[in-house]
């Protein structure tokens, strides 16, 4: 038995007008799925706790995020192609926008234009003997890795992940020498940079063009390797991720999968889909297990854009559901469709609000018939954790090992 495990970034939501957009998307193959399978909700991480999209991917995959996680950028670092050392501080950052010193946008419009020219601009800077690694990943975000000796994680993010304010400065979280040393040295990075990006003709054109500018990075989310046993290891299978976000990416390189890019996904609301579904397709001839991940419909709730969620969800039935529904050998595979965490459009931003999963294949099936929150919060598998989603799918594809005699 092959399995499928699609993920649709902050799918789950709240009520909009007395529906969610899983609810007002027509989404017929979702719903054969949800009327053919067994349907429940789950809490990825933990009930009442909200999820960040790595801490979530860790938990669906079945390794508990408070034992081996140990911050998102060095999978930011890993999903962007780089290789850390010993010692290394990685952070995510967003290319963002300032106005008279204040924060007008934390993505720099979500535009792209001239942000490579930029990034280049940013490389071969040290500080106090910390050398600076700097690499764009996909959209607005990017890798800030600090590489030097004594260095620390107990630092704060120079991100307040809010506009209208200045952005933070950088501060120990506690006394310890290397500490005070990396915050000292991110806020000089920070203050450089912003130097630099100011100056760039390249934000020149963007401006020139009314665009927002892309005149200081953001960072947050900060790190150290992490030491986790392989998803091969863990489960004796063969795994293979289609992503086109640099996190994601990097949490499955982590754990030892075979990372699948589709040059024609961007991760935006108008990425090619219908390519990915199609590397997933091909790929499950080849690997045991398969993740794809499609993360246009968190774009849209960070936007707080009922329309274009309900868009891409109406995309994701026609353009990935429903020729897997097609194409894959049904009889032999396991197909789990849920999200990584819920991004309800009026807070934009994650919530701790479960997410409907649909199992399809060898199962016990339910009374439901709609993919939605609320009618798979009806269904067979009542209310589970993240982490028992994968035992789930080892045990339907007959991969799962007898305990006790």
């Amino acid at each position: 038995m092959k399995s499928l495990l699609i993920v649709c970034d902050g799918m789950g939501d709240r009520l909009t007008n007395g529906k969610t957009p899983l609810e007002a998307a027509k989404t017929p193959n979702m719903d054969y799925l949800a009327k053919e399978g067994i349907c429940g909700i789950m809490d990825t991480v933990g009930t009442g706790v909200r999820p960040g999209s790595d801490t979530s991917h860790l938990s669906l995959f079945g390794y508990d995020p408070f034992e081996v996680y140990t911050g998102r950028g060095p999978f930011e670092a890993h999903g962007a192609g780089l290789e850390l050392k010993k010692g290394d501080i990685a952070f995510r950052a967003n290319f963002a926008s300032l106005k008279d010193g204040m924060i007008v946008d934390r993505r720099a419009g979500r535009d792209e234009e001239g942000l490579d020219e930029l990034s280049k601009e940013l490389q071969d800077l040290e500080f106090d003997g910390v050398k600076v690694l700097f690499k764009r990943c996909k959209g607005h975000r990017a890798v800030v890795v600090l590489r030097g000796k004594d260095l620390s994680c107990a630092v704060s993010e120079t991100d307040p992940e809010e506009v209208g304010v200045v952005p933070n400065r950088s501060k120990p979280l506690d006394k310890d020498p290397k500490s005070v040393r990396t915050a000292q040295v991110l806020n000089k990075f920070t203050e450089k940079a912003r130097e630099i990006l100011d100056k760039s003709a390249a934000n020149k054109k963007r401006i020139a063009k009314g665009k927002f500018p892309a005149n200081i990075v953001l960072a947050r989310g900060c790190g150290m390797e992490p030491s986790i046993q392989s998803f091969e290891e863990r489960y004796g299978i063969k795994a293979a991720c289609v992503s086109a976000t640099s996190l994601i990416m990097g949490v499955c390189k982590s754990l030892g999968m075979e990372v699948i890019e589709v040059p024609e996904a961007n991760g935006h609301v108008d990425s090619n889909i219908g390519k990915k579904a199609d590397a997933a397709i091909k790929a499950l001839e080849k690997y045991d297990f398969v993740f794809l991940h499609i993360k246009g419909t968190d774009e849209a709730s960070h936007d707080g854009n009922f329309a274009a969620k309900t868009a891409m969800l109406e995309r994701v039935d026609k353009e990935v559901i429903g020729p897997i529904l097609k194409k894959v050998d049904l009889k032999n595979t396991t197909i789990a469709l849920t999200a990584d965490h819920s991004t309800p459009l009026r807070l934009k931003q994650h919530s701790a609000d479960p997410v409907p999963l649909v199992i399809f294949g060898d199962v016990r099936t339910d009374d439901v018939t709609k993919y939605s929150e609320r009618t798979c919060a009806k269904g067979g598998l009542l209310r589970i954790c993240g982490r028992n989603l994968m035992g789930i799918i080892l045990d339907l594809g007959g991969k799962s090992k007898l305990f006790g005699a």
